[in-house]
């Protein structure tokens, strides 16, 4: 199955996605403002990667509410990065919250995801 995105979404994931410049400031700048306009549109690849982006690299509290928002919005559309990331946020101690860490992680697992069947075995039992 071949998916194709709209040329922003695919500079934007080949610039987050290259091995040197995915890890600059710049280039993940510029992959956010690519990405901006298609998660506003709905393509859910682009709220999943600018929710990663907008969680995980931003330093006010604006961006990170609306990067958990995309990130939900992605999850719910079904895509397992989204799912896992959340579940990844929901373990965190400033996010913790084991039933929405429990929820996110076993969505992601059924979609195959090793690194959240390993998150949930070391979540507390309920």
């Amino acid at each position: 199955m071949t998916v194709s995105f709209r040329l922003p979404t695919r500079v934007a994931l080949w610039l987050l996605d290259h091995q040197r410049l995915g890890k600059t400031a710049g280039a993940k700048r510029i992959a956010g403002r690519l990405l901006k306009q298609p998660a506003l549109e709905g393509e859910v690849v682009a709220q999943s990667r600018l929710g990663q982006l907008l969680c995980c690299e931003c330093e006010t509290q604006r961006d990170r509410r609306i990067g958990l928002q995309l990130l939900r919005l992605a999850a719910r559309a079904g895509d397992c990065q989204a799912q896992l990331e959340l579940g990844r946020l929901h373990c965190r101690p400033n996010h913790y919250e084991p039933g929405q860490a429990r929820h996110w992680l076993q969505a992601a697992a059924t979609r195959g995801s090793k690194e959240a069947r390993q998150l949930l075995k070391a979540l507390p039992a309920r």
